[in-house]
């Protein structure tokens, strides 16, 4: 089965390695390679960010990263086809270098290994543009797909331009703006045209190439079936909303390099990610073939028409059923090392604070609080303080207080929290957080679920800081006045939630303290 239901081949039973499982393509493929009746190998830097995924348990996740030529030896043993859903975007000035070098990796080791196909999801380029002119992520885009296609293993690149699916970075863009923008003064950008494409193909598109002929071995378009500006887009979208009409008014000194913050301003979405985006929309990027249907045929309103997929992934969204985000990935820039270990920290200083607190409630009713943490739930104290620190962030090109949660109620290993990543949960016991501001050091807050020797509930917090240099050690001595109000009222305020739980979400003392908490 595809991702439609529809065979696509005879072949099945495939051995494919995932890389880029833990991002948002990535961790929506890999159910439906699993539905199509073919094995998945994962590969990945931080094989926890995976285990909570309801597909873990029917996957085998390695550790290892692209640009290391022995794991990903390792991992492209007994493997048919390989696909490659990673980039570099974010990770320095020399992104396209080590996008280029891991490609080629990449390829050298899949040909040493015997692998049949190389898949790769690339951006769709505008026809007749030099390619020197073309924005950085782009021309790093083109250039890996060349490599693949160079290379001696049969390869199928996909070149799309704005995907759109619940929790996409370019719907989330596109929903914000339209949602919160009744009036919107816009950059040129927005009469440029593009060719949008539901995820739903994508995915589709990706799964089939897993079968595709052994003499196929070239780039294909795919794009849904309207060519739109994004002023059109935006404005179908208000009206598949029920929105107002929206008034569009383009002026030309908003550069792309300008508008990404703009966007980082309106959208959850920052604007190191919004750049790509915005400059991507400087030029027409409109599919110049569509070849791709001899081989994955197109079914009656297949692909999905433009509106249709607005309106798919609206349901996902008020459904709180979307499976994977544009911030299911790290954050280009974040921080990603793991928790210092605890006693035996030789790595320098670490600051902490911690609570504890006696919870008049059952454990099961304390983590439900902490599990619910975050988003429109808030973080139950100072509102103001975090959504200052929250917008402080913003301004310094971070993520922000404003990405929210996933799903209102469960999290996993691996999930963003508003600034924050899932970095451990253990269900019933432990929330480990991990910060993806920017900050001098790297920061966890830890929320656990005890017992002590009365049998009494009890709720601990620990906040821990590793300063860089002096001004790490500066920030964290200026922000310590203020947690007794912002650490010790989070951990009063979520005993007390879980005290309230019991009176049920709808009672006047849970409400009042709810929206003290949102405000």
């Amino acid at each position: 089965m595809t991702v439609d239901g529809q065979g696509q081949g005879s072949a099945a039973g495939l051995h494919c390695l995932v890389t880029g499982a833990s991002g948002y393509i990535g961790g929506r493929l890999v159910p439906h390679l699993l539905e199509a009746g073919h094995r998945v190998r994962c590969l990945a830097r931080s094989p926890d960010k995976l285990r909570d995924h309801p597909w873990a348990p029917d996957v085998e996740t390695v550790r290892g990263d692209v640009t290391d030529a022995a794991s990903v030896a390792e991992a492209m043993k007994g493997v048919d086809v390989a696909y490659y859903l990673v980039h570099a975007l974010g990770s320095g000035a020399d992104f396209e270098d080590i996008d280029r070098r891991a490609a080629r990796t990449f390829a050298e080791q899949a040909h040493a290994a015997g692998v049949r196909r190389i898949v790769y999801l690339g951006g769709l380029t505008p026809y007749g543009v030099p390619e020197d002119t073309l924005s950085p992520h782009l021309r790093s885009r083109a250039e890996v797909g060349r490599i693949f296609l160079d290379s001696p293993v049969p390869a199928t690149v996909l070149r799309a331009a704005v995907v759109i699916g619940s929790g996409s970075a370019s719907f989330e863009m596109l929903r914000y703006l339209t949602e919160r923008l009744p009036v919107m003064v816009t950059p040129r950008w927005v009469d440029t045209r593009t060719q949008p494409v539901a995820v739903r193909d994508v995915l589709r598109y990706l799964v089939a190439s897993a079968t595709m002929p052994p003499d196929v071995d070239r780039a294909f378009d795919i794009g849904g079936p309207d060519v739109l500006t994004y002023r059109d887009m935006m404005r179908r979208y208000a009206e598949v909303a029920g929105l107002r009409r929206r008034v569009i008014v383009p002026v030309p000194v908003l550069t792309p390099r300008l508008s990404s913050h703009w966007i980082g301003l309106v959208t959850p979405v920052p604007a190191v990610i919004a750049r790509p985006l915005t400059e991507s929309l400087r030029h027409e990027v409109v599919c110049r073939e569509h070849d791709i249907a001899r081989y994955v045929p197109d079914a009656p309103g297949r692909p999905l028409p433009f509106d249709e997929a607005l309106r798919l992934a609206l349901a996902r969204v008020r459904e709180a059923q979307v499976a994977t985000r544009w911030s299911s990935a790290s954050v280009p820039g974040a921080p990603s090392d793991p928790l210092p270990t605890d006693p035996g920290w030789a790595g320098g200083s670490l600051y902490r604070d911690e609570r504890d607190q006696v919870v008049l409630a059952s454990p099961e009713a304390l983590w439900t609080v902490i599990e619910g943490i975050g988003g429109e739930h808030g973080w139950y104290s100072f509102p103001l303080a975090w959504a200052v620190r929250g917008r402080l962030d913003r301004f310094v090109g971070g993520v922000g207080l404003r990405r929210g949660r996933r799903d209102p109620h469960r999290l996993r290993a691996g999930d963003s929290l508003d600034f924050w990543r899932v970095e451990e949960i253990e269900p019933g016991r432990l929330l480990r957080l991990r910060a993806e501001m920017r900050l001098p050091g790297l920061a966890w807050l830890e929320m656990r679920v005890d017992t002590d020797d009365a049998g009494r509930t009890r709720y601990r917090q620990r906040a821990l800081f590793h300063p860089r240099g002096l001004l790490g050690h500066a920030y964290w001595w200026s922000v310590s006045p203020f947690h007794a109000l912002v650490f010790g009222g989070m951990a009063r305020n979520i005993a007390l939630a879980a005290a309230e739980g019991a009176e049920g979400p709808g009672s006047r003392r849970t409400r009042r303290r709810r929206e003290g908490v949102r405000r």
